[in-house]
């Protein structure tokens, strides 16, 4: 049973490597070989190509992110200003309400009750961020001022206000109406 027959195991790709097709040194290499080269250099490309429009989608969302936030805190802003708008009329009323209480009404309970309100209201916007434009006195400057009129008087300056002005965050939100001096 034990046949002496030498059975050879061959490694045939061992043996097509070292067959006549191998370069000798300083020749090209066959085709077959640069193919894995070739699908290395087209992989690298592919993956540059998927990194760079990776950092390009985060750069884009960096920069929706940073509109979105800008977008929002302009619409508190506006919405704080409208708010504040709509209650100066309110305000300005129980001003003159306050400013206009008789002298023999000063120590009842309701007029104080009302000037507890002006006091509270007051507090209130200045906690919003609302101050009260200057003007009296003052040299009359078009982006906080509004001109219903003139008197003789300083030239430039600001006479009497007939309505007060208000900023918000420091941007006017609604200029002082003013009587101007005609410089006479």
């Amino acid at each position: 049973m034990s046949d002496s027959t030498d059975e050879r195991f061959v490694d045939k790709r061992a043996a097509a490597r070292m067959s006549d097709d191998v370069p000798a040194p300083g020749e090209a290499a066959p085709a077959a070989e640069s193919a894995p080269v070739d699908e290395l250099a087209a992989e690298r490309e592919k993956t540059e190509t998927y990194f760079k429009n990776w950092q390009r989608t985060a750069a884009d969302f960096a920069n929706f992110k940073r509109r979105v936030e800008q977008e929002r805190g302009e619409n508190a802003r506006l919405t704080n200003a409208a708010v504040v708008i709509n209650l100066l009329p309110v305000y300005d009323d129980l001003d003159r309400a306050v400013t206009s209480v008789d002298s023999t009404l000063a120590g009842l309970n309701w007029v104080q009750g009302v000037s507890a309100i002006h006091q509270k209201f007051g507090r209130l916007l200045d906690a919003m961020g609302v101050k009260e434009v200057e003007a009296e006195g003052l040299t009359f400057d078009p982006a906080r001022h509004e001109a219903v009129g003139q008197q003789p008087g300083e030239e430039n300056k600001v006479l009497h206000v007939l309505q007060k002005g208000y900023e918000l965050q420091g941007k006017v939100i609604r200029p002082a109406m003013v009587i101007v001096g005609e410089g006479s």
